[in-house]
Order: structure tokens, then sequence, then C-alpha cells
């Protein structure tokens, strides 16, 4: 099975040139643009991701196989409800990945990855995890459903392909009731920024309403600050993609009990003992 993200690389390679000329015919003193080195390191995050991420496709795919076959019941694929169920179950694992992903620092340590750029434009949306391991298994449990191993690996695409197009400063923002249940480049400027109210914010795919319904949404006011609140010092791809599991490391080998091992691992990202 091919990864249709790889059909995608095309238009966002396009669409990313667009925006890049757009900053330099249609500047805006209040958006950063872009950064050759950051850009740079972007695209090689983007790259390295992709490498990775398909032979790893291969893994997923037998895991969702072999639960698939295990299933009490298998969907019909040629339902029309059974493409919004799964619309919406992905949706909702997406919320929950992405959000424990920020709160418990060894899953971590894969996403920060993603927010480690202190610009935001469509080549923050190509800085993806060299360790898409840690995904698995919050989308396990729709191979137990019923759904088809390829249903939801097409859906699972279809979603980063609409998010990479939430990665921009261009587009303020939409008419209201957009803005009320779909994920917008506004909502997602506040996930990307550092500023203290909006930490840890909007982690939606698609639908921002998870957000609302389970507590973490926040509407954009002042302008992004974007990047960690501890900023990295580097450009290398390599230092980027496994520079917090050295640090985490660090923490749990400098630990001196185990409750404080297992601390640095489940808790926070910043946590520390007492």
């Amino acid at each position: 099975m091919v990864n249709a993200i790889v059909y995608a690389v095309p238009v966002f390679v396009l669409v990313l040139i667009l925006e890049a000329v757009s900053y330099r015919f249609l500047p805006d003193d209040d958006e950063r643009g872009f950064e050759v080195r950051d850009t740079a390191t972007s695209l090689s995050m983007g790259i390295g991701s992709l490498v990775v991420g398909l032979p790893w496709k291969a893994v997923v795919l037998v895991a969702y196989a072999g639960l698939y076959t295990v299933a009490p019941w298998q969907l019909p694929v040629d339902a029309w409800w059974v493409w919004v169920a799964l619309f919406l179950a992905d949706d909702v694992a997406y919320y929950w990945f992405h959000r424990l992903h920020h709160e418990m620092r060894v899953l971590w340590a894969s996403h920060v990855v993603h927010h480690s750029s202190q610009f935001y434009n469509f080549s923050t949306a190509l800085r993806q995890s060299w360790t898409p391991m840690t995904s698995l298994p919050f989308w396990l449990p729709l191979a137990l459903l019923g759904f088809p191993p390829w249903m939801i690996l097409l859906q699972q695409a279809i979603s980063l392909i609409y998010q990479f197009f939430l990665h921009t400063e261009r587009v303020d923002r939409l008419w209201r009731p957009i803005e009320w249940v779909f994920n917008t480049p506004s909502h997602h400027r506040v996930h990307h920024a550092s500023n203290a109210g909006y930490l840890d914010r909007n982690y939606a795919g698609i639908l921002i309403v998870w957000d609302r319904l389970f507590g973490s949404f926040q509407a954009e006011g002042e302008r992004p600050v974007y990047g960690l609140t501890k900023n990295i010092s580097t450009y290398n791809p390599v230092r980027v993609a496994f520079g917090e599991y050295a640090a985490l490391w660090q923490d749990v080998r400098g630990a001196t009990s185990w409750r404080h091992r297992v601390g640095y691992l489940v808790r926070h990202p910043g946590w520390a003992p007492a």
C-alpha cells in the first residue's frame, strides 16, 4: 500500500513556494515569514519522516490487520455511514494521541520535533517526527471496531493533508461557523504558540469541537510567539529529532529513585521532583 501522503508532496511544495513568494510581494511586519536555515531543517525533517514512515506503515498495516481479523464484526466499506463513523473515530483518536503527546514527556520527546521551529509557515507542517512508533496504540481500537486497515490508513492520510494547510499566518480568521466547528489556521496558531495562555491548547485534527468538548480550546487573541518555552539552538536535523530523548535519558539516569524515574517518563514535560 502506497502512503497517500507521497502523492500530496508536490502540492505541499507548490503551496509552500506560493506562500514564500507572497511574503516577497505582500510583506507583513507582524508575520515572521521564512528563514532559510529553519526552512531547510523543516524540509530535512519531512524527508526523514517519509523515509522512516513508509516501511513503518507496513508494520502498522500488519498490526491493524491482526486486530481486524479478530474483530467481532467487519464493517461494510460501501455504506456511507461507515465512512462518517470512521471520520469521527479517527478524529477522536487523533485528539487523544495529540493531547497525550503533550502531557507525557516520553511521548513529547517524539512530538516536540513538530514544535521546535520559531517560525510558522507551510514548511513547519513538514517538520515531523522520525519516531512515529508512539502513535500506533491510539488507532488500534479502530481495527477492533471492524474498520478495514486500508480505510484507517487512508483517513489518517486525509487528516494529515488537511492539517498541512493549517500551518500559515497568511490566512486570518474564517467565517464564524467554520471557526466554531473546524480546526483552522487561527486555532492551530494558538497550538504552536509558547505564550503562557496558549500552552497545551487546541489539539484538534480536523474538528475543533473535541477541544471545546474536553476543555482544551483557546481562541486566538494576543499575537502568538512560536516555538518552545525553552527553544533549541540547533538546525541539525539529527539533534532536532533526538535531542529531547537525550535530555530525557539524562534526567532519568540522574534520578535518585524509581518513583522519580517514572515521573520523568510519564509526567508533564518540565516536571521535576519537588
